[in-house]
């Protein structure tokens, strides 16, 4: 797309699942991309290792200009935000059940981070910062679909932490003047995910057997594959009626994950034999029921529209998981 050519952009979160595919987006639209890694000393920069990026004569990292730190300090953030234009905040801690462990880890990056981001924007007078939420901050659904309007219930520290970053970035938004849009990306999954989602979990154990050890069969949740979400960010991020706004993303289809087993068990061609692991149930009070994406106003502000059905989106996923198996340890579960 034009809006990206030679568009300086920074994406925190770069090496992660989302942040990886939407960087491999913005190289492909011509964009000029920093990607700002956590610090760690084997200089890893994470799923961008497999990702994609083709330009014409280069098919390397080597375009893309790594910058690591850590999204608690603010001078590595600012340092890190000079001279671009747009900024996508991906970074955080995601685990739910990690969350539970370590709360004040999931706030200092997720609040905290978020801070340091929305200030050195400021300081440094971006023309726009996407800042990314998470469907986990509406709970349990109260009505269905949810639009952005529905109620936030934190009824995990993380999604806590994904409430108060983005009741900050409004503040900003509201108080100064920046020019913020928060995108609500619903469960998004596909090549590259961590076996801490459900999918792979499901995929790789399946791969390996017809044995299954999974928690809670029967919560309900919008899937929407990642291309669908990253051109989710794209759209938002490019258009102006987006600015001050929160906007979903999501397919608008709703599967229980018992039948996600089923359908996914179909494609790879399994029986299967389901145990309940322990491990993965959260607190009663804590399970997110149900998860249903209303997108109509992402729709209406812009042209975006989900195109990756569930089943081929899952065909897609289980041939990279089983081209990348020795990424998974099949049975265990990461929080």
């Amino acid at each position: 797309m034009r809006e990206w050519e030679n568009c300086e952009v920074l994406v925190t979160g770069a090496g992660g699942f989302i942040g990886s595919h939407l960087l491999e987006a913005l190289l492909c639209q011509g964009a000029r991309v920093t990607a700002f890694l956590h610090y760690n000393s084997r200089g890893d920069p994470g799923l961008l290792r497999y990702a994609d990026l083709p330009r014409p004569g280069k098919t390397s990292l080597g375009e893309v200009q790594l910058y690591y730190g850590d999204l608690r300090d603010p001078q590595a953030v600012q340092r890190a935000m000079a001279g671009v234009r747009v900024v996508f905040h991906l970074g955080a801690l995601i685990g739910i059940p990690y969350s539970y462990l370590h709360p004040y880890d999931v706030v200092q990056t997720n609040i905290l981070g978020t801070l340091n981001v929305l200030m050195a924007a400021r300081e440094t007078q971006v023309a726009r910062v996407v800042h990314t939420s998470t469907s986990e901050v509406y709970g349990t659904a109260l009505y269905t679909p949810i639009d952005e309007r529905h109620p936030l219930q934190g009824q995990s520290p993380y999604s806590a932490s994904k409430i108060g970053a983005d009741k900050l970035a409004e503040s900003f938004h509201l108080s100064y003047g920046l020019p913020v849009t928060t995108v609500r990306p619903f469960n998004t999954y596909g090549p590259r995910q961590s076996a801490r989602a459900v999918i792979p979990t499901i995929i790789t154990q399946l791969l390996a057997g017809d044995h299954l050890t999974l928690g809670a069969l029967t919560p309900k949740r919008d899937f929407t594959f990642v291309t669908d979400t990253v051109s989710g960010f794209l759209a938002a991020a490019v258009s102006e009626a987006t600015i001050g706004e929160v906007v979903n993303t999501g397919s608008g289809q709703e599967i229980s994950v018992g039948d996600l087993v089923t359908m996914i068990a179909r494609l790879i061609g399994r029986d299967v034999n389901i145990d309940l692991d322990t491990c993965r149930l959260r607190p009663e009070k804590s399970e997110v029921q149900q998860l249903l994406a209303d997108t109509r106003k992402l729709q209406q502000l812009t042209d975006w529209r989900p195109t990756v059905s569930l089943e081929q989106g899952l065909k897609w996923t289980i041939d990279w998981i089983a081209a990348h198996l020795l990424l998974y340890q099949e049975k265990r579960y990461a929080v």
